[in-house]
């Protein structure tokens, strides 16, 4: 079973009435409605105002994949949670950053740099995702292409480091482009990145869209770590 932490700061849902019409019990408990129908998934939420922002040692002691949500309270998370997420994406726990996570505290720590920084305009246009890399294990059951009917858009340049693997493009109405899903490799971990999901529009509803995360679920669940030791400063015998 793959243990999987949705975490959501669930601020717009509660504050902004458009928002909670679309996701009444919060975005985090939308994913975690689909997720919980996949037989080989366990599922858990943690949001921004429980205590340790719901990301205690033993809840991600128990994580094999962390999904993250963030937009108008990424300065809110604590800098010692941000540190223990890294150390265990570093130790082997895959992370999930969608949409507007970008400008996390613990995304722009594992990239190395300001990922807040990309172009960016609300306006309710279309957006056509490119599959770029097919045989990839996240593009599975996936068409070429595949669109999202209004969405805001988020265009390069796009502040982060050279990906490891690009699995999407996107292209918008307005003819920006954006590289909107790749992945990282941090120590033993794995990162990916997911563009798509803007509050105000049911973009996690979208079929598609469900079929991108729980792909990336599953590649992200790193084989068994149990094994791994690290060597003190005695020398191997000759």
């Amino acid at each position: 079973m793959i243990r999987v932490t949705v975490w959501n700061e669930f601020r717009h849902e509660r504050e902004k009435e458009d928002v909670k019409a679309i996701y009444p019990q919060g975005i985090h408990q939308a994913i975690a409605d689909f997720l919980g129908k996949e037989e080989d998934m366990v599922i858990r939420t943690a949001t921004l105002d429980e205590p340790e922002h719901g990301l205690t040692e033993e809840v991600l002691d128990n994580t094999d994949v962390l999904l993250w949500w963030g937009h108008m309270a990424h300065n809110e998370v604590k800098d010692e949670i941000v540190d223990r997420v890294k150390a265990r994406v570093e130790a082997g726990m895959g992370l999930l950053v969608l949409h507007s996570g970008h400008g996390s505290k613990i995304f722009c720590s594992l990239c190395g740099t300001n990922a807040k920084k990309l172009s960016w305009r609300e306006d309710q246009g279309l957006e056509r995702l490119f599959v770029v890399n097919p045989a990839h294990p996240i593009a599975k059951g996936l068409p070429q292409y595949f669109e999202i009917p209004q969405t805001e858009m988020y265009g390069e340049y796009f502040n982060i480091p050279q990906p490891d693997e690009l699995i999407f493009i996107s292209w918008f109405e307005g003819g920006e482009v954006m590289r909107s899903c790749f992945t990282l490799n941090r120590g033993l971990g794995k990162v990916v990145y997911f563009r798509p999901g803007h509050e105000t529009h049911p973009i996690y509803y979208q079929e598609e869209v469900q079929q991108v995360i729980k792909n990336a679920i599953r590649w992200l669940k790193a084989d068994d770590l149990s094994e791994i030791t690290y060597r003190s400063n005695i020398p191997l015998p000759r």
